[in-house]
């Protein structure tokens, strides 16, 4: 009989330690989704499509921009701060130089400050949206089509938010 109980006791345990690892790896995406969903952590949304709505409310965007210490590239906004209105279309570019004698692929990370702006951020094209290939020496602007959704100015919670800031972090890409 206890020979039973242990086996059953060892299986029970194995079951649980797979369904921990499962977990382990289905976490980053499962948060990753979270964030997309709710803007949690200063994430911005996705946009399909530029805004059709614009609302007599301006806001300073501010633009940030950072390297890895391992990614031998500059990268830096082409403007540091833009004034915009709620549900304006706008552009701005990040300028990038690849320093190095080889090619080298990139990822950014990016979000926005305060982070409760970020449920709000509407982004529609982006250069952070994938991988980007430098050749050595190369030099490009990047991107970025936002717009602060309409919906921003009647939420009581952003009456106090004049300024968002739109950081990007460039990582040296490995798959």
């Amino acid at each position: 009989m206890q020979r039973s109980s242990q086996s059953t006791t060892g299986i029970l345990l194995a079951f649980i330690a797979a369904g921990m690892l499962g977990f382990a790896f289905a976490a980053v995406p499962i948060y990753r989704m979270f964030c997309q969903k709710t803007g949690f952590g200063g994430t911005t949304q996705r946009a399909e499509n530029t805004s059709d709505k614009v609302v007599d409310r301006q806001l300073n965007v501010r633009f940030n921009a950072d390297i890895h210490r391992d990614l031998p590239w500059r990268f830096r906004p082409s403007e540091v701060q833009i004034r915009v209105n709620v549900g304006e279309n706008a552009m701005t570019y990040y300028e990038s130089e690849n320093y190095s004698s080889e090619s080298i692929v990139g990822m950014a990370t990016y979000n926005v400050t305060p982070d409760k702006a970020g449920i709000y951020f509407r982004k529609v094209a982006c250069f952070c949206f994938d991988e980007q290939t430098l050749q050595p020496g190369q030099k490009v602007d990047m991107p970025v089509l936002f717009y602060i959704d309409p919906e921003f100015a009647d939420d009581p919670n952003m009456a106090d938010v004049h300024t968002i800031t739109l950081s990007y972090t460039f990582f040296r890409y490995k798959k």
